[in-house]
């Protein structure tokens, strides 16, 4: 029983792109893995933001206090140069 040097060319050559077929699988499977590790940091990095913008609006004092405080400021001193002159 011989074997056909045909049959052994088709072995190596479907061996081959087996072969190629199974790196090919692997970079995918890691590029993958990859860009999901990336979307769950960007999820924990959004939190994180979203919790510090929450922080500051909280700590932040209203435009409306702010001008308030200024014109009875510039009140008190109107008043104190007006009396005192």
């Amino acid at each position: 029983m011989s074997i056909d040097p045909d049959q052994t060319l088709v072995a190596e050559e479907y061996a081959e792109l087996r072969r190629c077929l199974d790196v090919g699988l692997t970079r995918i499977d890691g590029h993958l893995a990859l860009l999901a590790h990336r979307g769950d940091q960007a999820g924990s990095d959004l939190a994180d933001l979203a919790a510090r913008v929450t922080a500051l609006e909280h700590n932040r004092w209203p435009l409306p206090t702010v001008s308030a405080l200024t014109a009875a400021g510039a009140l008190a001193v109107t008043v104190w140069q007006a009396v005192g002159r």
